[in-house]
């Protein structure tokens, strides 16, 4: 694939997206694939079917989509997948986009991976403009890695995680607790990337997509580990934020930061800044429904922007207030029919 053709530059000064409950819209999270070369057991089947290539949006497709957010007052970029980085010329993309960051229309370019093909793609990230970036880790032992994620190998992330600090990319560790598979070793987990400068961030597992097994068994409510930190370390709220969800503490004894993101037991929709653009150009105005707006049609019918301006504004003035998650313990369905790999994170 030849270089990208960059679309017009957009201006900073674009009208802010306002959702009907008066929450600005200010950061797009971005699929652009659903493939990945883990089959976390959380998160997708052994043998998932993935959508055909032609139904996915062109990487000049992304960046034409991405940039209309911008100029209409989005401020950070995230990209994920499934893989973002399996993406084939992937660092086309994060190179066009790159642009918005030079012009300062926009604050952050970021992405979150699982790391395997960081140690190939760090140097270039950086180079982007891309500062930091989240890695999903479960787990240090390599074993129980390869149980999680099926098919990962512990010693690539690893060797990703070292070319990321080696490159000046600040790394976050996002790690979902398991009951039963991980929940004992998340202080070996939290102490290992303080020591490494990097801050935790624990989430609860979410009911998206059919997986092999019942997730009423995976499921830990994040109280009960706060609880459990709580009597070994010394816990001091911040009021921090990095745009997300997350909720994060101070630890004394370690001086890193933890987060934690609880969509089952608390969630965090009051201050939802964010929509979800899939790989296939679908916007949903929150991970836990099905409403979504179709962005590929208007894209694919005009080399104008008016028609994708004008479906985002409409699909905004649609997001609703919150999610309606639950761990179905009758009938153990997800609450949400498509997999996280498909929306992206």
């Amino acid at each position: 694939m030849g270089a990208m053709k960059a679309q017009p530059e957009n201006s900073a000064s674009g009208p802010l997206l306002m959702d009907p409950f008066g929450r600005a819209i200010t950061y797009l999270r971005v699929s652009v694939t659903d493939r990945c070369d883990f089959r976390c057991v959380y998160c997708m089947s052994e043998d998932m079917a993935f959508l055909p290539k032609r139904d996915l949006l062109t990487l000049e497709e992304l960046d034409r989509i991405c940039s209309a957010f911008v100029g209409q007052g989005v401020r950070k970029l995230r990209i994920t997948g499934g893989e973002p980085l399996v993406r084939r010329d992937i660092m086309q993309l994060f190179g066009s986009l790159s642009r918005h960051l030079d012009s300062g229309a926009l604050d952050e370019l970021t992405v979150t991976t699982n790391g395997s093909q960081l140690a190939r793609h760090a140097r270039d990230l950086a180079a982007c403009g891309v500062r930091r970036i989240n890695v999903s880790l479960d787990t240090l032992d390599a074993d129980k890695f390869r149980r999680i994620t099926r098919w990962g190998d512990l010693t690539k992330v690893m060797q990703g995680i070292d070319a990321a600090q080696g490159a000046g990319l600040k790394v976050k560790i996002n790690t979902v607790a398991l009951k039963g598979v991980n929940d004992d070793e998340l202080e070996t987990l939290l102490e290992w990337s303080h020591g490494r400068d990097m801050d935790l961030t624990l989430i609860e597992v979410m009911p998206l997509g059919e997986i092999d097994g019942q997730r009423i068994d995976q499921f830990m409510p994040l109280s009960l580990i706060r609880a459990r930190l709580a009597s070994r370390y010394t816990l001091k709220d911040i009021d921090d934020r990095t745009g997300g969800p997350a909720r994060y503490v101070r630890v004394e004894e370690t001086g890193g930061r933890l987060g934690f993101i609880t969509p089952m037991t608390h969630n965090f929709c009051e201050s939802c800044n964010r929509v979800r653009l899939t790989c296939t150009g679908q916007l949903f105005m929150c991970l836990g429904q099905e409403d979504a707006a179709d962005l590929r049609a208007p894209v694919r019918a005009s080399e104008s922007n008016e028609l994708l301006e004008r479906a985002i504004a409409d699909a905004i003035a649609r997001k609703p207030k919150g999610h309606d998650f639950i761990i179905d313990r009758r009938h153990d369905r997800p609450a949400v029919g498509r997999h996280m790999s498909v929306t992206g994170g």
